[in-house]
């Protein structure tokens, strides 16, 4: 062998030992990728079903009280269902005090009775939080503090033994600005729990089937300045009458309320079932009622009034009446006297005989 042909022989032969060694390292990386066990922000928490290629963790029946506490770091929608939490404790969300990039978070028919001050906090980034279906007794006035991004809230069938001023507190924060949807149907409501609109970007508010029978004048006049909301308030027991004036006016007059066809009188029993749009304005005008008192209160002042002036000119002139009636009375004595002589003339039978 020549040494050109032994100097082609080692290149050929340095090349495919090279080629054969980056194979090697190839296969050995995916066997240890195999073999390696799973990171703890890749496992899925026990009695839960995880889909890393939708992001989406679902833990559904089980006896669980607390929050999983090894969600994994990927996890955009949680779905918590039937399981047995009552207090949603602060941050009981994040993991290892590190915030999630979670969308969706549905936390509904768990028998939560509790929301507690910062309980969403890490979760920057929802969008949609499902807490319909529990039995809410107290929610903290900083429930839903730290969800800057929240578009849509439900609440529906959740607040039935919730006092209202904690509702109105809890919805109240600055921190849901960006609230588009607020479900709050099936909730036994008797008035709109938002102390005001302004804090809000509401494009839908769902109040149907709860127990409204008046909504006031203050809330009529900020579902006037919310004019891009959408209110529904079908299956409420509304109670026709004069303090129903100011919504009355506004449901004729707006098209916020898509479902007006189907708000119907509970009271009084004349109008139990009568469409809210189809009473008249006489039916929820109290002015005539107010003004016909006031005209009775006042007419009885002013005959009051006459009444002490006429008793004080008597009182000022009681000599000259007195003098008055004294006067009328000889005048009448007078005449008196007159009539009784020419009876006396005309009864005597000498007189009668003359006249023959």
């Amino acid at each position: 062998m020549t040494e050109k042909t032994w100097m082609y022989y080692s290149a050929d032969n340095s090349k495919c030992l090279s080629a054969i060694w980056s194979q090697c390292l190839y296969y050995a990386a995916v066997v240890c990728l195999l073999i390696a066990p799973v990171g703890a922000e890749d496992a899925c928490p026990s009695s839960c079903v995880c889909a890393r290629d939708s992001g989406t963790v679902t833990c559904r029946d089980g006896d669980d009280t607390e929050v999983p506490e090894d969600i994994p770091a990927w996890t955009t929608t949680l779905i918590l269902r039937g399981r047995n939490i009552s207090t949603l404790q602060r941050g009981a969300f994040t993991v290892n005090g590190t915030e999630l990039e979670m969308t969706t978070l549905s936390v509904s028919y768990n028998g939560i009775q509790s929301i507690e001050p910062y309980a969403f906090l890490g979760l920057p980034r929802l969008h949609l939080l499902d807490l319909s279906h529990n039995r809410l007794a107290s929610v903290s006035a900083r429930a839903f503090h730290g969800l800057p991004e929240l578009r849509s809230l439900c609440l529906n069938h959740s607040i039935l033994s919730l006092p209202a001023a904690q509702l109105s507190n809890a919805l109240s924060t600055p921190t849901l600005s960006n609230l588009h949807r607020l479900d709050l149907a099936g909730n036994r409501l008797k008035s709109i729990p938002l102390i005001s609109f302004d804090i809000y970007n509401l494009h839908t508010l769902v109040l149907v089937n709860n127990s409204i029978e008046v909504i006031g004048a203050e809330n009529v006049s900020g579902l006037y300045q919310e004019a891009r909301a959408r209110i529904y308030l079908s299956l409420n027991p509304f109670r026709c009458g004069c303090d129903l004036q100011a919504f009355y006016y506004w449901l004729k007059n707006s098209s916020q309320c898509p479902d007006a066809e189907r708000l119907l009188c509970s009271e009084p029993e004349s109008r139990r079932g009568t469409p809210v749009e189809e009473l008249r304005d006489e039916d929820v005008e109290c002015i005539s009622e107010n003004l016909e008192a006031v005209s009775y209160v006042f007419l009885g002042l002013v005959l009051a009034l006459i009444g002490l002036v006429f008793l004080m000119v008597l009182y000022l002139n009681r000599r000259g009446i007195k003098r008055w009636l004294n006067n009328i009375r000889e005048a009448c004595r007078d005449q008196m006297e007159v009539y009784h002589y020419r009876y006396e003339q005309d009864s005597d039978p000498r007189l009668a005989n003359v006249a023959v």
